[in-house]
Formats: structure tokens, C-alpha cells, sequence
């Protein structure tokens, strides 16, 4: 076995399944546990003694070019960007094709609503490249309310610049 294959057997925090998916699309975990959940799959690891997320030998030179460090996938614009860029084309319709998910309402949409729905479909992407969805909805979050502000988040997520 690779060692690729081996990390990604072993080291994921939370396996990617719809109802993971739904919970974040319905704004009901924090924009910290969606960017842990991409930083997981691109292969940063979280550096207790510096309590911050650095490459590792696994993570994909496309990012490493860009971000040392685990970038802020929903506050900050760039990786969000970049993060929309790295998801092939015949990805790219993800929530509406794997998910039916029909969009936010006019009304709904705020940038860190759009960019946690980019994050959900470059998941969808790789768990499906990766063959790492799970059907089973067993390992689950608890969910929390969606926030008061939703152009702000929850209480501890980083500002959306």
C-alpha cells in the first residue's frame, strides 16, 4: 500500500458523507471545522506546539506553492479562489448533480455562504476521486444553530476579509 493510501485510510478526522455535507451547506458547523475538514484532505497537519496547521511531505504542490500554512478556506478570498481553481471541470457541478442541492436564495447569499458551498463541492470532488465517500452517517458532528449573522459566522470563526 502507498503511503498516500495509508494516510487517507487512516487519518481523517470526520469521513465525508451528504449529511456532513448538508450540515455545512445549512450553515450548522463552524467555518474553523469546514476549513479542518479540507486542511485534513490536502495534507496539513496541525502543529500542536505552534497551534497551527503546516504542509506535509503529502501535501499537493499546488498548494504548498501558495500556502505554507493552511490557508483560511471561507474568511480569506484567495484560497478560496484557489480552492474553486483545483476542482476539475467535470466536478464542477457537484451540489447540483450529487447532492440536488438547488442554491441559496438571493437573500441567503453572503461570501462566507458561497465559499462554504465551494468547499462542499471540492470535497464532494475529492472523496469521489479519493474513493472516500461514506454512505454510512454514523461519525457525525453535533450540530449547532446556524449563526445569529450569517454574513459573520459563528462565535470563534476568523473574519471574512
Amino acid at each position: 500500500m502507498h503511503k498516500k493510501e495509508k494516510f487517507i485510510e487512516n487519518q481523517f478526522t470526520w469521513p465525508i458523507c451528504k449529511k456532513l455535507l448538508f450540515l455545512i451547506l445549512e450553515d450548522k458547523v463552524s467555518d474553523v471545522f469546514v476549513c479542518e475538514l479540507v486542511w485534513e484532505r490536502l495534507f496539513y497537519t496541525k502543529e500542536l506546539s505552534i497551534n497551527d496547521w503546516t504542509f506535509s511531505a503529502l501535501t499537493p504542490s499546488y498548494w504548498l506553492e501558495k500556502f505554507e500554512k493552511a490557508p483560511q478556506i471561507i474568511s480569506e478570498r484567495q484560497a478560496s479562489v484557489h480552492l474553486t481553481r483545483s476542482i476539475p471541470k467535470n466536478y464542477k457541478q457537484g451540489l447540483k448533480n450529487f447532492l440536488y442541492f438547488k442554491g441559496y436564495k438571493i437573500n441567503e447569499l453572503y461570501p462566507r455562504r458561497t465559499r462554504r458551498a465551494t468547499a462542499v463541492n471540492w470535497l464532494i470532488y475529492w472523496a469521489i476521486e479519493n474513493g472516500c465517500f461514506s454512505k454510512d452517517n454514523g461519525l457525525m458532528p453535533i450540530p449547532s444553530p446556524p449563526p445569529l449573522n450569517p454574513a459573520i459566522g459563528h462565535l470563534g470563526d476568523p473574519e471574512i476579509k
